[in-house]
């Protein structure tokens, strides 16, 4: 009988500790648990961006949006903050002619990304930290952010972009990836020697 509540109680005492666990992706937790994620976070979440594209004939389209999506969850077993689920709209107009290219027009991602981070405020978070997985976005997200200064928001929005200085990426990259960081790119050998961007009005 000792051993029966002796089980009972570690089950127990296991389902209360499996309770206490809040999870760090917003679209895993219920309505119940976002005033402690938000309090557990300290109002911290995190918009991992990532892109649908072609990545070479060997990795899946959502090469980035796999990638950035594994970096928050590392980065969450550090430090607890919410993930916002995964995101995909950035810049990728110089690869819409590609099969799988997920493109939409700029305006209406800059729309788009303005319109998530006032909704990730109206729901408790100021401080927003855009995790950028996609060698495309850098420059548009920078100019986002600046932008951002025009008017007072309730929120601030950081920046990371791992691609280049930070060594710890570059060496788990290297690890997950089948290719050099360059594989993407097209050898100096066959560059053109003029590129001209053509924007359609």
């Amino acid at each position: 009988m000792k051993t029966y509540l002796l089980l009972f109680a570690a089950l127990l005492l296991s389902a209360y500790s499996f309770a206490q666990q809040i999870p760090a992706r917003w679209d895993e937790l219920v309505a119940s648990d976002f005033p402690a994620a938000l309090a557990k976070s300290s109002k911290t979440c995190i918009l991992p961006i990532g892109i649908l594209e072609k990545h070479g004939p060997h990795s899946p389209l959502g090469t980035d949006l796999i990638h950035v999506r594994e970096w928050a969850a590392h980065a969450v077993k550090s430090e607890y903050a919410v993930v916002f689920p995964d995101y995909f709209y950035g810049q990728i107009n110089e690869a819409r002619h590609q099969p799988g290219t997920f493109a939409l027009p700029s305006k209406v991602i800059w729309d788009l990304l303005e319109a998530t981070c006032d909704e990730i405020a109206r729901n408790g978070f100021d401080k927003i930290v855009i995790l950028n997985g996609h060698g495309g976005n850098p420059e548009f997200i920078q100019f986002f952010m600046q932008s951002l200064l025009n008017k007072r928001h309730s929120y601030a929005v950081y920046f990371y972009n791992p691609h280049g200085a930070d060594k710890e990426y570059t060496d788990q990259y290297r690890k997950m990836h089948k290719s050099a960081i360059e594989g993407d790119q097209m050898p100096a050998k066959v560059k053109p020697r003029r590129c001209f961007t053509i924007a359609q009005i």
